[in-house]
């Protein structure tokens, strides 16, 4: 008895053992995994997946490019050969300044402005490459003969793809500054951030290596990140100001240029400032100047010993908004919106040698079209006034003053010929010969001076504004607002039906007859799902409804809103960015491409080949073609080819 007893007391006490054991396992095993768990999350915040191929150009598209203005970016020597980038696309010449070859954005490269050049190997490549950094498409890498496209997988890397400058480091690495997601470093195989410290900051310029790396912000100031610290540095602490616009680093020297001047850092500290209230573009500095290149002032040449001030200070006579400054062959160069100049012998001026070229229209951040009864064109800019395009698309007249500034939007009166311009200075009304008619401000009567929208209502005027709508008609201006029912005062968009009109606010859809608010549709009081409408109009009985987070809407007869598989969901479709045709209905969105209905099939599709931008802005139909406006040019494509 005693001997059995021992023997089941030794098998309980193994059992227990046993049991703790596999207990503690199971813990262990269980806290492994969610340290894993939690290892995966940080990493998939902090890594991007990317895809790495040939970049093979789309064929066949039917977009036909109306010119503007080239704008030369920045410049880089790659094979003996000089390339100078731009918003348009990529020019190569050859050393004695002859172009040798063009690729332009949309058609030969991916629709998206060039922001900056880097000549490097990188660690996935065995060949030296021209890396050129798109402002939404990835990094192209160019071996003189064929490009491969380096581009974050989306949708969780979308804001990996948002870039504004490039670093090529030593290592074969590429650092990379973004508007979001601060620096990330890409290694061959994926972009990750570079640190946490550098993360979720608009960064705007970098200089330096990985280890001792200056970073330039819009708001922050710089950064010094080096030892695996990040130390800040902003007007508290002697920066003329937060928004960094260029970094230079020059042996123990860094030169930071702001929009107010540059600081002098030595050794990693504050010294001093030069050039008080410059807006300083770029930097290039020598053993005794340091070259400040400007936005409106050209380049300016600072001794860094003392001594006064070079003799062509600020000299460089058309050379204004400078992007880039270099050596080369003994003399310095400087890259200008308008061309590529030399400076001249003893520093006294400046000369253009290549010049960006022609152009038919004015700017190429475009805002609003509208096609007049003559067929001639007209063009609004988001800071350029308006171009006036005859219907031969050969002769231009360009309109610009302290009212047609900011163009919102164009409606021809198709009664009077006359044509009403929104802008951010009042309502501009031409008439049928393009001469300016009257101009329409605070002062007489609008509720504000900013107008939004404009939209033929019974028999007048209605125009949308920041404060509510003003309404023109034979008895004068009279307005309305939150007050009189208006679901939001901040108006946006307008369509019009009759006596029907709907106006598209910030927050919500109000349903005007006769003038008067009959109902208003927000998130809380129907089943919309964002307020803030940015565009609206009449697609036969039914309105369709742009929205700036949701997509496209449809609104019904009885008030409800019904999705799309394809045009709704987190998608931003631009103000006013929308045009019904017989055919079609097009919505042009904020950085994913042009979405086109087909109102036979019924179906949403997306078109981005072919765009100079996939930030498409405004539409205007004429003699057949679709004018398709973005933030980075205009294109025209025949109504019949204007397909997936």
């Amino acid at each position: 008895m005693k001997r059995a007893s021992v023997v089941g007391v030794r098998a309980a006490i193994a059992a227990a053992v046993s049991a703790s054991v596999l207990v503690g396992v199971a813990v262990i095993w269980r806290g492994s995994q969610a340290i894993h768990t939690a290892t995966e999350q940080v990493r998939a915040e902090h890594e991007f997946a990317v895809t790495v191929q040939p970049y093979v150009p789309p064929t066949n598209l039917g977009f036909e490019v109306v010119s503007s203005p080239q704008i030369f970016l920045q410049a880089a020597r790659f094979q003996e050969h000089l390339f100078i980038a731009g918003p348009a696309g990529l020019l190569e010449y050859e050393p004695n300044g002859v172009l040798l070859r063009q690729y332009s954005v949309g058609s030969d490269l991916p629709g998206s402005p060039l922001v900056a050049l880097a000549p490097s190997v990188l660690s996935d490549s065995r060949e030296a490459e021209l890396l050129v950094a798109t402002a939404s498409e990835g990094i192209l890498a160019f071996n003189g003969r064929t490009f491969r496209q380096i581009l974050p997988v989306l949708p969780a890397s979308a804001e990996a793809r948002g870039i504004n400058a490039i670093l090529a480091v030593p290592s074969g690495h590429l650092l990379i500054g973004t508007k979001k997601r601060g620096v990330l470093i890409y290694d061959g195989k994926k972009i990750s951030v570079l640190h946490p410290a550098l993360d979720g900051m608009h960064v705007t310029t970098l200089a330096g290596d990985e280890s001792d790396l200056w970073v330039g912000t819009l708001d922050r100031g710089v950064i010094h990140f080096h030892g695996g610290q990040a130390e800040t540095f902003n007007q508290d602490q002697g920066l003329p100001d937060a928004d960094v616009q260029s970094v230079a680093v020059a042996g123990e020297k860094t030169y930071v240029g702001t929009v107010s001047g540059v600081a002098v850092f030595d050794g990693g500290r504050f010294s001093r400032v030069l050039a008080a209230g410059v807006f300083a573009t770029f930097l290039f500095p020598t053993s005794t100047d340091l070259y400040v290149g400007s936005e409106d002032q050209g380049v300016l040449v600072i001794h860094l010993e003392g001594r006064r001030p070079h003799p062509g200070l600020g000299q460089g006579g058309d050379l204004a908004e400078v992007h880039q400054l270099f050596n080369s062959a003994g003399s310095v160069f400087a890259v200008a919106r308008n061309g590529l100049y030399r400076m001249k012998p003893h520093g006294f001026g400046w000369e253009r040698v290549l010049a960006s070229g022609t152009a038919v229209l004015s700017d190429r951040n475009i805002s609003a079209l509208a096609a007049d009864a003559s067929g001639q064109l007209w063009i609004g800019y988001f800071d350029r006034g308006l171009d006036l395009l005859a219907s031969d698309e050969r002769r231009v007249r360009h309109v610009e003053d302290e009212h047609v500034f900011c163009v919102n939007r164009i409606l021809p009166d198709a009664k009077t010929g006359a044509i009403n311009v929104a802008t951010a200075n009042g309502l501009v009304r031409f008439n049928d010969s393009g001469g300016e008619q009257q101009i329409l401000t605070r002062s007489d009567g609008l509720i504000a001076d900013h107008v939004t929208d404009v939209a033929a209502y019974r028999g007048g005027l209605a125009l949308a504004t920041p404060a509510g709508l003003t309404f023109l008609d034979a008895s004068g201006a009279h307005s309305m607002y939150a007050f009189h029912g208006l679901v939001n005062n901040h108006v946006y968009a307008l369509g019009v039906s009759g006596d029907e009109m709907m106006a598209g606010t910030l927050g919500g859809l109000s349903r005007l007859n006769q003038g008067d608010v009959k109902v208003n549709y927000t998130t809380s009081s129907s089943n919309l799902k964002h307020n803030w409408i940015t565009s609206v109009v009449l697609v036969g009985s039914e309105w369709m409804v742009g929205t700036y987070g949701d997509g496209v809407l449809v609104l019904d007869s009885s008030g409800h809103f019904h999705s799309f598989e394809t045009a709704s969901g987190p998608l931003e479709i631009n103000p006013n960015a929308m045009l019904v045709t017989q055919d079609y209905v097009l919505a042009g969105s904020l950085g994913k491409g042009l979405y086109l209905y087909d109102r036979q099939s019924g179906r949403w599709s997306v078109i981005r080949n072919g765009l100079p931008s996939l930030n498409v802005t405004a539409f205007a139909a004429s003699n057949g073609y679709i004018f398709i406006g973005t933030d980075n040019g205009l294109v025209r494509i025949p109504e019949q080819k204007l397909h997936p």
